[in-house]
């Protein structure tokens, strides 16, 4: 070790062959090079020429015509849109708000009463069993519950027959009143997976001893989940809630899947909104306006959320400490 003498005759060591501090942040930023330049190419140049693209008046062929702020202030008066948007609302909650207060109790459900009782095994064979659904590809999902709720021979109605409540049969996805409902069931039953298996990750760091210490002093399953289980994982509640929402407003396969829409336009969100505007109407310009507004709303939900989530693990550290 070599001792150096500091302006105010403070005494310092330092190692033989240490490295710098200075040095050892340019070594860490060579391993980020190559993610930035990834994330510079494939999402920052791709947002700002869409951006580019929705300031002109534009049908994907010839020169694009400037227009300003055009498209953004069709797009305030647009019915269409603003109805789009409102089902992105309904999506929300079938697959951030529902999927997480379900996912929570299952989560809490499966750690602290199935594990103890019938085992670890059985908790983690029944945790897979509600992740499968994430694991499909929704193309292929979204194919089985068109099946599924087929108006004629679909397996729901068949069934419903079968039980004696054949007046129940409905056209699930061709119906405007029920297609909006139906597809939230199936991102409900998509999504539920993600917060289960998030929440029993959380669980796993939550210390033993805090439940043990609830279960003799008397508290039931219920006391524990919200005294223990909602308290003590909050950072991962806010981060699948946050996961959760922008994978709702961008929503796309499952409603191209099942009903492209329809019926007259009452499963329509933003994303296919913005993809018929461009590939069947072909007005370039206003599809990539409704791109633009979804991509900053989607931004600024996903800065709220960090926010929230550094908030609730800077107070548990304070807490810790």
């Amino acid at each position: 070790m070599t001792m150096t003498v500091e302006r105010g005759g403070r005494v310092t060591g330092k190692r033989d062959g240490a490295v710098h501090p200075r040095r050892a942040r340019d070594s860490y930023a060579l391993f980020l090079l190559p993610g930035a330049l990834a994330f510079l190419a494939v999402v920052i140049v791709p947002f700002l020429m869409n951006t580019g693209v929705s300031l002109t008046d534009w049908q994907g062929v010839g020169s694009p015509e400037w227009s300003g702020l055009a498209n953004y202030r069709e797009l305030l008066d647009d019915a269409e849109f603003w109805e789009s948007f409102r089902h992105s609302l309904f999506m929300v909650a079938a697959m951030a708000a529902l999927p997480t207060a379900v996912g929570l109790v299952l989560a809490a459900a499966l750690f602290d009463y199935v594990g103890k009782h019938f085992g670890s095994r059985t908790a983690a064979v029944l945790r897979a069993c509600f992740y499968l659904p994430q694991v499909l590809p929704i193309a292929v999902a979204g194919i089985v519950w068109s099946w599924i709720l087929a108006p004629d021979d679909g397996s729901l109605n068949e069934f419903l027959q079968a039980v004696g409540l054949s007046s129940w049969r409905q056209d699930w996805l061709g119906d405007p009143d029920l297609a909006l409902w139906s597809v939230m069931g199936v991102m409900v039953w998509v999504q539920l997976g993600f917060p289960l298996v998030v929440f029993m990750a959380g669980l796993e760091r939550v210390d033993p001893q805090l439940y043990e210490a609830a279960e003799l002093d008397g508290a039931g399953w219920w006391r524990r989940f919200r005294h223990i289980t909602v308290p003590q994982i909050r950072p991962e509640i806010y981060v699948v809630l946050t996961w959760c929402t922008i994978a709702a407003l961008k929503v796309f396969g499952a409603v191209y899947v099942l009903t492209k829409g329809g019926p007259g336009g009452a499963t329509n969100v933003p994303s296919y909104f913005s993809f018929t505007t461009f590939f069947e109407k072909t007005q370039v310009g206003y599809g990539a306006a409704i791109s633009t507004v979804l991509t900053v709303i989607i931004l600024a939900l996903s800065v709220i959320g960090l926010g929230l989530q550094t908030r609730a693990e800077d107070a548990e550290e304070g807490a810790h400490a």
